[in-house]
């Protein structure tokens, strides 16, 4: 991909800029004492400036939008983003570079944009709708496909339950970020339960321009989609066509 919309290429600088200080935190995390209360003192206080330099950054550009996190409530206005300013805050806290900063942008419900960041590796994944879904290069762009694979008992899930049904059960801990390997095709499918929106918003979006499938668990017509759904209940079962059904098979 050689070309980035000018508004894509804003929420990538925006969630670089903002994730700054993350990753030198992340850097010095292993050097405070030996305590959980320094430990979660200090991991929150990076979640609190982060979080302030996302907002002050996006209301910079887009002061019509209100700026939405796991503290707030979604609002009524017909265009705002979801940011997450840490997923993955107990990986970030024990030393552990799986988490991530993502911005959502939503118009009329429907998440029309998003990044997903990982300042300790330096990963950057986005996708804007209709343009596909891609993992930022140095020179040229990785286009994000998801796997192919149709068997159960091959495939690598995302998840806490089912371990016996497939080849790996993996939890990590970051579900943007496991949003991104399915996106990938580094996991073949997704089944996770009470999330919060600001953490799934962009990562749905990834997976359905990589060519994947998001069903609510419980909905009752799989004929159809219904993200709004799921980003209301937080409830996720994602994957390929064919492995989406037999998840949700499974599962109900």
């Amino acid at each position: 991909m050689s070309y980035i919309s000018t508004n894509l290429n804003l929420l990538m600088n925006i969630a670089k800029k903002a994730s700054s200080g993350l990753s030198r935190d992340f850097s010095e995390i292993e050097q405070l004492q030996s305590s959980v209360k320094g430990h979660e003192e200090f991991t929150q206080a990076a979640i609190d400036r982060t979080l302030r330099l996302l907002r002050a950054e996006l209301q910079k550009v887009r002061p019509q939008y209100a700026v939405v996190s796991y503290r707030d409530k979604t609002p009524d206005t017909a265009s705002y983003f979801l940011v997450s300013p840490l997923d993955g805050e107990i990986n970030f806290m024990h030393g552990i570079p799986y988490f991530a900063v993502s911005i959502a942008e939503v118009i009329n419900s429907e998440v029309v944009a998003g990044v997903i960041y990982n300042p300790a590796t330096s990963d950057m994944y986005f996708a804007e709708k209709g343009n596909g879904a891609f993992k930022e290069g140095y020179r040229n762009h990785e286009r994000l496909r998801v796997s192919v694979r149709k068997d159960l008992a091959k495939s690598v899930v995302s998840g806490n339950a089912f371990a016996d049904k497939f080849a790996a059960l993996r939890k990590f801990g970051a579900i943007s970020l496991d949003f991104a390997y399915l996106a990938s095709g580094k996991f073949d499918g997704i089944i996770s339960e009470g999330n919060k929106a600001a953490d799934i918003a962009a990562g749905l979006l990834l997976v359905k321009e990589a060519g994947g499938r998001i069903l609510a668990k419980g909905q009752k017509d799989i004929r159809t989609e219904d993200l709004g759904l799921v980003l209301s209940q937080g409830n996720i079962i994602a994957a390929n066509e064919d492995l989406a059904k037999k998840l949700f098979d499974l599962v109900k």
